[in-house]
């Protein structure tokens, strides 16, 4: 078996394995961070290292601003370790209705299970997932720091699509799933009583985790021989002195913080260019939306150097942009893509070009962590 199947195999397994543990769990908690909600609470994610913090910034995202059409914004904010110590922020931000989302508490030196404390004694709803001390701690335990923070973004996702199930069943008198249809096709069936619910949520969560195992079945076999091209350009890129940039906007920006995170831990120069506001906002106001990414891949890459865009539509102009111009400038460009692979992949505008085959925000995000880190894993 090769490395990337064993690799995907890996994924499949845990993934399955974890959320048959945690499915009935996770449907109840939804339904609680409903009630918090409802009652004005919002959703506080919390996050000190680097791959925690762009979890903190995703699923802060996700609730925000819904890639559902019709679907109402959640209040959520992140709290990462650029603002001070995390309990210090949740003391001064977090109320009793809220709810606290605890992430990397196993590798933070106890910020995050310092915060999670604060947060529990104002009364808060508080989740973790090992080492936060939270009330709700849910813990993948693989042994692969990947693997597990994969597993922890699609339990993020479920939570965030789920949690609107209870919202339509209370609007619409306990009938239908309304615009929530697509998500848990249940719900239309028939009224349905609390425990009832629960369960057709517990169905759903299983549901979600056989597509998301599907799709990063899909990814990684179909794009094995792009992944591998990949990392081979980005090995000889990194052995000749060139350093690696990275971009996506929305979720996607939250994944080049990752990406930009993992390679940096194994020791590869890389620079997030989704990560400086004042220069975001700078580009974006003073020349457009379209240029934010082009003007810092003219500021800073050099031939020889490498650009990951993450865009779940591969239609993006920011990302279109960026990466015609770091091929001008003789840079490496690897895509992660959604849907059939957008312009990106019908106008070949990218050297390596990964294509996630699905329609759904979500689902896309999932199956491209899986393979980044896998490319980061055969680059390494």
């Amino acid at each position: 078996m090769s490395q990337t199947a064993t690799l995907t195999e890996l994924r499949v397994e845990a993934g399955t394995r974890f959320f048959e543990q945690h499915a009935e769990h996770l449907a109840r908690l939804c339904k609680l961070m409903s009630e918090r909600f409802s009652a004005g609470g919002r959703l506080v994610a919390l996050g000190a290292t680097p791959p925690a913090r762009s979890d903190a910034r995703h699923v802060a995202v996700e609730f925000v601003h819904p890639v559902i059409v019709g679907k109402r914004a959640l209040p959520a904010l992140a709290l990462a370790a650029e603002g001070g110590e995390l309990a210090i922020q949740v003391k001064l931000l977090v109320r009793p209705a809220d709810i606290a989302i605890a992430f990397g508490a196993d590798s933070d030196g106890g910020q995050a299970a310092a915060a999670i404390a604060v947060a529990a004694a104002t009364g808060a709803l508080t989740i973790g997932f090992g080492g936060s001390g939270a009330e709700h701690e849910m813990v993948p335990a693989t042994g692969d720091q990947s693997v597990d923070q994969e597993i922890v973004e699609t339990l993020y996702h479920v939570l965030w699509e789920l949690v609107h199930v209870f919202f339509e069943h209370a609007g619409r008198g306990g009938r239908g799933g309304g615009a929530s249809s697509f998500l848990y096709p249940f719900l239309d069936d028939q009224a349905r009583d609390g425990e009832a619910l629960v369960d057709d949520v517990r169905r759903s969560v299983l549901m979600k985790s056989r597509e998301t195992s599907d799709l990063r079945r899909q990814t990684l076999a179909d794009n094995a021989a792009a992944l591998e091209a990949a990392a081979e350009a980005l090995r000889q890129s990194f052995s000749q002195g060139g350093k690696l940039l990275a971009i996506g906007n929305g979720g996607s920006a939250t994944d080049a913080m990752d990406v930009v995170a993992d390679f940096r831990a194994g020791g590869r120069p890389a620079i997030d260019l989704t990560e400086d506001p004042g220069i975001l906002t700078a580009i974006a106001n003073d020349v457009g939306v379209e240029a934010t990414f082009m003007r810092q891949v003219i500021a800073y890459g050099e031939p020889g150097d490498a650009l990951i865009a993450l865009s779940t539509s591969g239609g993006s102009r920011n990302i279109l942009a960026a990466l015609a111009e770091a091929r001008n400038r003789g840079l490496v460009t690897i895509a992660f893509v959604g849907y059939d692979g957008g312009a990106i992949a019908a106008e070949q505008l990218a050297d390596h070009v990964i294509i996630s085959r699905s329609e759904y925000i979500p689902r896309i995000q999932e199956a491209q962590a899986s393979a980044y880190h896998v490319l980061q894993a055969l680059v390494s």
